[in-house]
């Protein structure tokens, strides 16, 4: 009976493993720089929306902003990008939320618009799935332990009957 409870829940991570590692990837939007001065340009980018889905919406929500920008534009690496100029924006913190063309939420991620000369453009903004990647490998490591652990428990069980 105990051998049962372990497959089952072997199989149980397994199953949520699977299930959590591609959501970490699907939804995935990047704003770069991460940190811009006034006046900067930041490239919003929804990797995961289908440019023949139609057009991707970019809502971008801050201290002075809640606007929306569309983007038709096919990003190098997948999905769909826009540019944002950032003149006339407010110092702060800013969010961007990704839709695609079919309705499908492409994520969330955050730049910061700084003074001139202030802090130095670069990095990557927003969550990167890095916790969903963690738990899915955690659970993926549970269910491989689990499934050593039945091995290990046939084998001595098959060395006793001997």
């Amino acid at each position: 009976m105990k051998a049962k409870t372990v497959l089952v829940s072997a199989a149980l991570g397994v199953g949520l493993g699977t299930l959590l590692l591609p959501g970490a990837a699907l939804a995935d939007t990047v704003v770069s720089p991460a940190t811009t001065p006034v006046g900067g340009t930041v490239v919003l980018t929804a990797t995961t929306c289908n440019p023949k889905s139609g057009d991707a919406i970019f809502r971008v929500t801050g201290p002075d902003r809640d606007q929306n920008v569309r983007s038709t534009t096919a990003a190098a690496g997948g999905g769909l990008s826009a540019e944002l100029f950032t003149a006339g924006f407010t110092l702060g913190t800013y969010t961007v939320t990704a839709t695609c063309g079919d309705g499908s939420a492409a994520g969330s991620a955050t730049f910061t618009v700084t003074p001139i000369g202030g802090a130095q453009a670069g990095g990557r903004g927003g969550t990167d799935g890095t916790g969903a990647l963690a738990a899915g490998g955690a659970l993926l490591g549970s269910a491989a332990g689990g499934a050593l652990v039945l091995a290990r428990r046939r084998r001595h069980m098959a060395a006793a009957t001997l």
